[in-house]
């Protein structure tokens, strides 16, 4: 195939090749498509005259949603650009558009469907097509796509709520049932055109929903052909877009979000969606979600229904999370070995080694502060936190499965399965190799032979594979700015006067500065990696070719989210897990690439790292997309009523006021869903070191409902309505978010924080043998964590040369330190600190100088190490056998919905099955009729010979 098959969807005709190169030209009538895919499809001969669109001025009706002749409603707008009025010199260039346009809608005519074109009224360059699907066109088209309507009033009653009682407390957080009224419920089944006197017709307007309408012109407008070549048919809407026959489709809001409409009847959904729900008045009230569905489709629906429900689930998380912090912060100064490192008589008088080769000493009482802060998030609140988490994750999507059954239920997709759901005229474009179906038996074309769909397959993943190391490869450079710019900063740092960050002169850091810095540029790169690979996975994902769209989008989830991952987590998870572990001991660093020393976490520990990463991320990101949220789709709204100001004071009509809004995203809700998946990841993969994610994000999220909703309600034309059973391939990701979530928050615990040796002190070597105090304590923790250095045992590399304390010393470094104030001024002031020293101390469990084993790991290493095994395989296998438990314990469907879906069940059987009963039975009974006619028949001659 050439390479600009694709692109162009060309589908290849059985018939035409056999017939030979002799009568290429002369097509007769063929199908396309299957006949269960397009019944109403006829190809036009080519070199055929076509029947052009039926013209039609504007009637001066701004509100109107119909023909001129007020009884055509209209399902879908195309807009094109005029091709007689361009420019002389520019016209050869668009013969090829005129000429594809028309065939395109002569094809869409000769399929039943009914077109209008009407000039523009601000720009006479432009028409604007509508498009009306008739009776008969609907009724095919809803039983191919199998939409389900009503047969019957739900004469279920539902059960009573144990807190109706308590109704009136929760009116006010609901939409206003006076403009938002609810809706009778039915009992519905897929659509049959031949047995439509089973449905419950009401009124045939209003029969079919306009988001079901518009579903089903878009179906049509997705395959009928705009060309014929031979024996090549070139067919689908996307590609006239993306050539510029068209230059928009969309169906048309029912009015202004802000100004009910002056038409009689009409229902005025998006201003009641606007005011229940997008204004930000409306910020603490619920969702309505039929509205949303009826409006936008089962595909928006079901996203806002699970961010709705996320975010109530975050409620829990976030009090729970606030506290565990308010906990931590009340018990800061309470700490015993907080209070060690802030006591001049303790953290005053030790000397701490280098943490680089051009780095000097420094005094312990200077992480003073840090160590304060670090006892709100490391504590025992927060291991509790932790296993909460672990389990609060696993009821949120437990009881999101029973509420999205619930949702497919209401909302008519409990039997959206995927053999009902057609073919991406992208797929079906390629069909030219024959298959026989596994499961029917039946022969059917397939766009790839088994052998060309691995090769697709193979190089997608061979691209995503390499990205995903193009990111580890920028981590890898991250980490090496860190160590380079780790030196940097402490030179500057020490020689620098900081006067003028007088406020924030204590935390002004060489770890600090280094971290934040990093950070910024950590999330730099992931913007700019974004963008890039955004085009790649579409390319790769589009090479693949997907049957389906449901497919298509799962394919494309899998791979960003991937990327992604990595991405976003990848900082975090080296702050974690890789940072500071492997940095060797003071006489014998660890260098990464034979030159730079690897970087060791910040006097306080990488806990307070960890929590200012996440902090900056999470902050950043949610700034960053917000502004992009709200800002973008505004300015070019604005700029774009700016240019045609001068057309304000004409009568706009409906079609022509969405036209100037912006064009919904081709990925659709990909980029919401992912904000929030990798929101989730954040506040449950990393929250043992950060209990505000869960306040962060549940503040963001009320405000990301309000801000999607306002998006899409105010900025951007009407949705295609989509169906959709459930989030997709969300689900899974959200469970194996899930499952990792444990492992990393055991792990965060055990190896990021310090509360294993802290218990193993306390518990082990407070007391005999190993210690000298009678009862278990935290008292000489510090002393007992800081292995001892002989400096002049220092490697010839990382030599320090002065051995002296700087002469700023006590005044820079101690008394400028904050000390708690349970300590006298006096034992401050009196603070005598060595002029010269012959050890140091760093953090690890090693021997001291002079011992026969001197500078290797000591027992108290080994106990360590092994109780954060112990902790890590105990909690992960309490935590998973709950989360076991509680996945077994909560039904995936409610009890009361399975009892809806088999009376649903049932009266379908009843209603419409029972019809080809009732036929054949009377059939039989017109056999027996005919069979005793004759049998009386021949009785009566008999008897009238014999009296003759």
């Amino acid at each position: 195939m050439s390479e600009n098959d694709i692109l162009e969807m060309d589908s290849l005709s059985d018939t035409e090749e056999e017939r030979g190169d002799a009568e290429l030209g002369m097509i007769d009538e063929e199908v396309v498509y299957p006949e269960e895919f397009l019944p109403t499809y006829h190809s036009i001969r080519e070199g055929a005259k076509v029947d052009k669109a039926q013209q039609a001025e504007f009637n001066g009706k701004p509100d109107s949603l119909f023909f001129n002749d007020g009884v055509r409603r209209i399902d879908f707008i195309l807009v094109y650009e005029d091709e007689d009025k361009k420019d002389f010199e520019k016209r050869h260039t668009f013969a090829r558009r005129l000429r594809r346009r028309e065939y395109f809608e002569a094809s869409l005519m000769k399929m039943g469907v009914e077109l209008e074109a009407t000039p523009s009224v601000v720009d006479d360059k432009l028409t604007f097509l509508k498009i009306h699907m008739p009776w008969d066109v609907l009724c095919t088209y809803a039983e191919v796509l199998h939409i389900k309507l009503p047969i019957q009033v739900n004469d279920l009653s539902s059960r009573p709520s144990p807190w109706r009682y308590l109704s009136w407390i929760a009116k006010p957080f609901y939409p206003s049932e006076d403009l938002i009224r609810k809706e009778t419920e039915f009992f519905t089944a897929p659509f049959e055109k031949d047995r439509l006197e089973y449905f419950y017709v009401k009124d045939r307007d209003i029969f079919f929903t306009p988001s079901m309408r518009s579903r089903m012109a878009y179906y049509i407008l997705s395959r009928a052909p705009y060309e014929i070549r031979g024996s090549i048919k070139k067919f689908g809407m996307n590609k006239l877009l993306d050539g510029g026959v068209y230059k928009a489709a969309y169906p048309l809001h029912d009015c202004r979000f802000n100004v009910r409409s002056s038409e009689e009847g009409c229902p005025n959904e998006r201003y009641l969606l606007y005011e229940e729900w997008a204004h930000p008045k409306s910020f603490y009230k619920m969702q309505p979600l039929d509205l949303i569905r009826k409006y936008y489709g089962e595909k928006i629906g079901i996203y806002f229904a699970w961010l709705g429900f996320y975010t109530i689930m975050l409620t829990l998380a976030a009090a729970v999370g606030l506290g565990c912090f308010i906990y931590g912060y009340t018990t800061k100064d309470t700490s015993t070995w907080s209070n060690e490192v802030c006591d001049p008589n303790i953290g005053g008088k030790l000397v701490m080694c280098p943490q680089c080769d051009s780095c000097n000493y420094w005094p312990l009482i200077s992480t003073c502060d840090t160590s304060k802060k670090l006892c709100i998030f490391d504590n025992f609140g927060t291991l509790v936190f932790a296993v909460f988490m672990a389990v609060w994750v696993t009821l949120f999507l437990e009881f999101w499965k029973r509420y999205q059954a619930e949702l497919e239920y209401e909302w008519d997709t409990v039997e959206f399965l995927e053999q009902e759901e057609p073919p991406r005229p992208e797929y079906e474009a390629k069909c030219v190799y024959e298959r026989k179906n596994p499961v029917t038996g039946v022969k059917e074309k397939v766009p790839y032979t088994a052998w060309g769909r691995c090769v697709r397959v193979s190089i997608g993943m061979g691209t995503v594979l390499f990205w995903i190391m193009l990111i580890l490869a920028s981590i890898v450079a991250i980490t090496v700015y860190r160590l380079a710019v780790f030196i940097t900063f402490s030179t500057k740092l020490r020689n620098t006067d900081l006067k003028d960050l007088e406020p924030l002169k204590e935390y002004v850091t060489p770890q600090m500065a280094t971290s934040v810095t990093a950070s910024i540029i950590s999330f730099v790169v992931i913007m700019i990696l974004n963008v890039l690979y955004e085009r790649v996975a579409i390319w790769i994902t589009d090479f693949e070719l997907p049957r389906t769209k449901t497919d298509y989008e799962n394919s494309l989830t899998l791979k960003m989210f991937l990327f992604q991952f990595v991405n976003y987590y990848s900082s975090c998870f080296y702050i974690a897990f890789a940072k500071g572990k492997a940095v060797g001991y003071p006489g014998k660093p660890v260098y990464l690439l034979g030159e730079y020393r690897n970087e060791e976490c910040d006097p306080g520990g990488c806990l307070i790292e960890l929590t200012t990463q996440l902090a900056i991320i999470m902050g950043g990101k949610a700034i960053w997309n917000n502004i992009q949220e709200v800002l973008l789709p505004w300015v070019k709204n604005l700029i774009f009523r700016h240019c045609n100001s001068a057309a304000s004071e004409k009568v706009i009509p409906r079609w022509e006021q969405d036209y100037q809004l912006q064009p919904s995203s081709k990925l659709g809700l990909f980029y919401e869903y992912l904000e929030m998946v990798i929101q989730f990841g954040f506040v449950t993969l990393f929250v043992a070191s950060f209990p505000l994610a869960p306040v962060l994000a549940l503040i963001n999220n009320l405000a990301e409902i309000r801000i999607d909703a306002w998006k899409i309600t105010t900025q951007f034309r009407r949705i295609v309505p989509e169906k959709a059973q459930d989030i997709g391939a969300w689900q899974p990701i959200l469970q194996g978010i899930a499952i990792l979530a444990v492992a990393t928050n055991a792990m965060i615990i055990a190896f990021t924080s310090d509360m294993i040796p802290r218990l193993v002190y306390y518990w082990s070597f407070s007391v005999y043998p190993y210690g000298d105090h009678p009862d278990n304590t935290m008292e000489g923790y510090i002393n007992s964590s800081l292995s001892v250095f002989n400096i002049s045992d220092f490697h010839s590399r990382s030599l320090v040369t002065n051995t002296s304390i700087p002469s700023n010393f006590s005044s820079s470094l101690v008394t400028n330190t904050s000390i708690p104030s349970n300590f006298s001024s006096s034992l401050v002031n009196n603070t005598s600190i060595p002029s010269n020293f012959s050890t140091c101390r760093y953090r690890d469990f090693r021997f001291p100088p002079g011992h026969p084993r001197q500078y290797e790991h000591n027992v108290y290493y080994w106990h360590v190490n092994a109780a954060k095994m112990a902790f890590i395989i105990v909690v992960e296998h309490i935590v998973y056998f709950t989360k076991f438990i509680l996945s077994y314990m909560i039904p995936d469907v409610p009890y009361a919905v399975k009892e809806q879906i088999k009376r649903e069940k049932y009266l379908t059987q009843i209603i419409l099955h029972e019809t080809n009963l009732k036929l054949v039975t009377r059939r039989l009974k017109n056999g027996d009729d005919e069979i005793l006619s004759n049998e009386e028949a021949k009785v009566t001659k008999e008897e009238m010979e014999l009296d003759f």
